[in-house]
């Protein structure tokens, strides 16, 4: 799988590229966990590699130019431990939380979370345009084209995975409008969190953390021994996680001039934001962040 180009980004806003060719070797959870490097397939006319989910202590023998894009860890919730277990390592203020999100929202559904499975061919029939409308509407969409795929590949392909047990879906409804949904492909026993969304219209109501929830409690009586959150962190799976493993992303290129420029320019741009994103915390400067955050 290649990558077309280095983008520049704020948040999930890219606001400029550098045209490269990267071949993405993305490391599963059990890789991981695994601790060791996966092997590299041949570069062929690529311009190097975009590794991801790369355990932090594993330094590649690399005679290019080597540079760290980010670092974060990977979330999951160790679904063999049970939901007692998982319930119990939450923290008071997260199982707080979700009882009164999961309160307020069923109180405007009519006494009840309307929440939906889908995991057959059959069911996934009825699931995926409904849940296509709603990733249209979500800043997934928007802003980095991550919604729910509707082309007739992602279909099939779909398909094939429900037919080998592989797919797990869920819908939320409130007042028996589609609210929020979650699209889950299973790697082995683990179950990855692949595309997530809700309707901005019902944002006040935490559609997405309620269906979060009820899919995690379906999760526990499952097949599955784990529940991966992907790469990248984010508040939601740092308090829903049960366990998690350091990892970076590194680009591996070719040591010519111009990656080195890339790098370069890469690396000058997100100094800049992490220097952008501390004065933004400060307290004097928070409303003018905000203000060009809406710009």
């Amino acid at each position: 799988m290649s990558d077309s180009a280095l983008r520049l980004q704020i948040g999930a806003r890219t606001i400029a590229s550098i045209p490269r060719r990267l071949v993405r070797v993305g490391l599963s959870l059990e890789q991981a966990l695994g601790g060791a490097m996966p092997p590299l397939p041949p570069l062929g006319h690529d311009h190097g590699y975009l590794v991801t989910s790369l355990p932090e202590a594993i330094v590649p023998d690399w005679r290019g130019v080597l540079f760290e894009r980010q670092r974060y860890t990977r979330y999951y919730v160790d679904l063999a431990a049970g939901e007692a277990a998982w319930r119990a390592g939450l923290s008071g203020q997260t199982r707080s939380t979700l009882k009164r999100k999961a309160k307020k929202l069923a109180a405007a559904s009519g006494r009840r979370l309307d929440v939906r499975r889908f995991r057959t061919p059959a069911a996934l029939v009825d699931f995926h345009p409904i849940a296509r409308a709603l990733a249209e509407k979500t800043y997934q969409e928007k802003l980095m084209a991550a919604g729910l795929p509707g082309d007739v590949g992602f279909v099939q392909r779909m398909m094939a995975m429900a037919g080998a047990d592989q797919v797990r879906a869920w819908l939320l409804f409130i007042g028996d409008v589609p609210a929020a949904y979650l699209w889950c492909g299973a790697d082995g026993t683990t179950l990855r969190y692949d595309y997530v969304g809700h309707d901005p219209a019902f944002a006040a109501l935490s559609p997405g953390s309620v269906l979060m929830e009820a899919a995690l409690g379906d999760l526990f009586s499952d097949r599955f021994a784990r529940f991966d959150f992907t790469e990248g962190e984010g508040q939601h799976k740092r308090g829903l996680a049960s366990a998690g493993v350091a990892c970076r992303d590194l680009l591996l290129l070719r040591p010519t001039l111009a990656n080195r420029g890339a790098v370069a320019l890469v690396g000058g741009f997100d100094a800049a934001m992490r220097v952008a994103k501390r004065a933004a915390e400060m307290p004097a400067l928070r409303g003018v962040a905000r203000r060009v955050r809406r710009a």
